[in-house]
């Protein structure tokens, strides 16, 4: 059998974009209806994500969100968890969890997260594009009504698709807002007076007219030029990559089905013709469906593109032609290069073993970060400035600022402080002594004496022990500075 390779079968697509001409002009997409079982499997899919995330921000665990991403104070509450800014290398070892996790799961599936789980193709597709259909009509509907007059029926369905689109995007900017602020906040931005917070209503404006924008205007651009994923397949795809692909084996030479004429008419008859054998195309009759479905713009038969984003529509249409034709299905179908040519499949490599060890290693040290993670943080620093007093009854005295970060629920209460170091060392505090503040941080200042006679040398080391009734919450090391002896 012949080998025939993607880049026999168009040039064109490797130059440029599918929605960008020869002059850099912007070409629009019609998606045509697609229906089947990819679709029917997605459209659950989404449908559970977009519950998922409309009702996360609305659960509360102990009278706290159950997620919080703000950003602006830095709080952070995940799984009912509190997070603050002493907690950052937990964030970056799970960044780097997710950057690796990311290339595994497209070094073997592709790009099947893009179709299946962004929240950019989710709505767009399932909701948006969905709303469009139903207002303006299929494809064909939709080019014969951009190029009709601004007559009654083009204004009033451009007008209410676009009022809907607002509508989302207001609700989808609120859900977004939520997840930064709080429900709580958001709904005090939503009943108060605007001119009392006009930041967050600032905020509210501008996050709507952004995913206004993308899902009205950008679209699939958002996939094709601005997320830098697609762009990174290069490198993280190789043969052994599942990914949703053309059989170009099976499917070429492509070529439309036609009726023959009757062989007694026709002037010269081919061998192939008197044995009654077909013509050797391939499955493939170039109905162009796959094209016309698909979010992107591709053709699929290019073979894998950066505009690709897995969504198996093209599947589905392909499928669809297959039972038509009574040709099997699986034309196009999620599969890899060496599947296609070798009929083989092989998702394990070299590549893929180092990459799961990476993510198994950062995994196990997130885990150590997390069980020996403490929900009390103090710390204790000699006041910048200072020197060394000399009091009475012959102690010795040095001045500490002191913070006491509480990444839990727990309530406001006293805590006892313990001073392990020299005999008859003692601590007290500047104006009231420190309580545990609900989800917050007490800071003040006191100071530490040590009796002269039991310092030893100029600098001497300390540990303070903070108690919680007989619970030991945190312990800190500091210096102590005194008489150089």
């Amino acid at each position: 059998m012949t080998e025939v390779k993607f880049s026999e079968l168009s040039g064109s697509h490797r130059d440029k974009i599918s929605t960008v001409d020869q002059r850099g002009k912007r070409i629009w997409i019609y998606v045509k209806k697609v229906s089947g079982k990819f679709f029917n499997y997605r459209q659950l899919v989404a449908y559970l994500l977009v519950a998922f995330l409309m009702v996360l921000p609305w659960l509360k665990y102990d009278g706290e969100p159950f997620v919080l991403f703000n950003i602006l104070e830095g709080k952070f509450i995940i799984f009912g968890q509190h997070y603050t800014h002493q907690d950052f290398h937990l964030f970056v070892v799970g960044m780097l969890i997710a950057v690796v996790f990311i290339v595994l799961f497209t070094a073997i599936f592709g790009r099947l997260f893009c179709g299946w789980i962004c929240p950019q193709t989710i709505f767009m597709e399932m909701v948006f594009r969905r709303i469009e259909w139903a207002i303006e009509g299929d494809a064909n509907a939709q080019k014969r009504l951009d190029a009709a007059p601004w007559d009654f029926n083009k204004i009033w369905r451009k007008g209410l698709k676009h009022f809907i689109f607002v509508l989302i995007s207001v609700i989808i900017s609120h859900t977004f807002l939520s997840y930064i602020i709080g429900v709580d906040e958001l709904g005090k931005l939503v009943t108060g007076n605007p001119f009392d917070h006009w930041q967050g209503l600032v905020g509210m404006v501008v996050f709507t007219a952004a995913f206004y924008g993308v899902f009205a205007r950008l679209r699939e651009q958002v996939c094709t030029t601005i997320c830098p994923y697609g762009r990174l397949q290069g490198v993280m795809l190789d043969q052994n990559s599942l990914a949703v692909a053309y059989d170009f084996v099976r499917g070429e030479p492509r070529g439309k089905i036609r009726k023959e004429k009757p062989l007694e008419k026709k002037a010269e008859v081919t061998a192939a013709e008197v044995l009654n054998l077909p013509q050797k195309l391939g499955d493939c009759i170039d109905c162009k469906l796959c094209v016309h479905v698909c979010p992107t713009g591709i053709d699929i038969r290019n073979g894998t593109q950066l505009e690709c984003v897995n969504c198996t529509a093209c599947m589905d249409a392909c499928d669809e032609v297959m039972v038509k034709i009574q040709r099997p299905k699986g034309l196009i179908r999620i599969d890899s290069y060496n599947g296609i040519i070798h009929k083989k499949k092989s998702i394990w490599n070299t590549r893929v073993a180092a990459y799961s060890v990476v993510l198994i290693a950062l995994i196990g040290l997130e885990s150590f970060l997390f069980a020996s993670r403490n929900p009390i943080e103090a710390l204790f620093l000699r006041t910048p400035g200072t020197l060394y007093q000399k009091l009475d009854d012959d102690m010795i005295g040095n001045l500490y600022n002191f913070q006491i970060v509480n990444k839990t629920a727990d309530e406001s209460h006293e805590l006892f402080f313990k001073v392990i170091g020299p005999e008859g060392a003692v601590i007290e505090f500047v104006g009231q002594k420190p309580k545990l503040i609900k989800n917050g941080m007490s800071e003040g200042a006191a100071f530490i004496k040590i009796p002269n006679e039991s310092i030893k040398s100029m600098k001497t080391p300390l540990r303070i022990e903070i108690y919680d009734g007989k619970e030991m919450l945190d312990d800190v090391s500091t210096n102590f500075f005194g008489p150089d002896k």
